[in-house]
């Protein structure tokens, strides 16, 4: 596994994240798990993110929630998640590049395997409560997708309010907001060499952003790995964009 061993010091209590887990959960003991407990602390409708595949999440979650199941190329979501890595210091990812690569295709990766994570989406497209979507579309017609999620969650939005919220969810107005960078001690958990040399939580969005990062032979590699993987997968993913 790429994660290292180096022991982190657990935040402080006026830490950001512990700061709005005791406004969330009064009294609450973040040792039980805080992601979990903001979760359930959340008002309903609540949403909630997560990078797991559907098979460790909860059995029923279908038939209790509506799903959006994201789906990204796989040469970016490499460029992404070796950012990522980097970055956070519960990672602390210090290999090569070419490593990574490695250790994603050979599915040695935390939330993989990716193809494994990808089937599993797929197949369960159809279901009324899941909907599946591509990375790639919401960036070439975002209002177009936009308005395929309010139908889905049954929300009823106006086109003047779906408007609004391609605003305010663009790259711009995200990265704008980045307090995960911004907060008052991202040292304690973020790798702020990283953040000021390739960029923070919002790094570029972009669609196609792995080309010029890979050399001709990983990139090579990643084009068998793709093919390999797609070989009656049923899927038309756009990998090649």
């Amino acid at each position: 596994m790429l994660l290292q061993s180096k022991k982190l010091r657990p935040p402080t209590p006026d830490h950001p994240l512990m700061v709005g887990f005791q406004k969330m959960c009064p009294g609450k003991d973040p040792q039980d798990g805080v992601f979990l407990q903001l979760s359930e602390a959340a008002p309903e409708p609540r949403t909630i993110k997560s990078h797991l595949p559907l098979a460790l999440l909860p059995p029923d979650l279908t038939k209790e929630a509506k799903v959006i199941y994201v789906a990204r190329n796989p040469k970016d979501v490499v460029i992404s998640f070796y950012h990522h890595s980097r970055m956070f210091k519960n990672h602390n990812y210090e290999g090569t590049f070419k490593d990574f690569v490695k250790y994603f295709t050979d599915d040695d990766l935390i939330y993989g395997p990716y193809w494994l994570h990808l089937k599993e989406g797929w197949k369960r497209r159809d279901e009324p409560n899941l909907h599946f979507i591509f990375y790639e579309d919401l960036k070439s017609d975002n209002m177009a997708e936009l308005e395929k999620l309010n139908r889905f969650l049954g929300t009823k939005l106006s086109p003047e309010q779906l408007a609004n919220i391609a605003h305010y969810t663009s790259f711009s107005q995200m990265k704008a907001r980045d307090d995960v960078v911004s907060s008052d001690s991202p040292s304690d958990f973020l790798n702020v060499e990283v953040v000021d040399k390739d960029g923070g939580f919002f790094r570029k969005g972009e669609v196609g952003d792995w080309k010029g990062k890979y050399t001709p032979e990983l990139e090579a590699q990643m084009e068998e790995w793709i093919g390999n993987n797609l070989k009656d997968f049923g899927i038309s993913f756009k990998y090649a964009i």
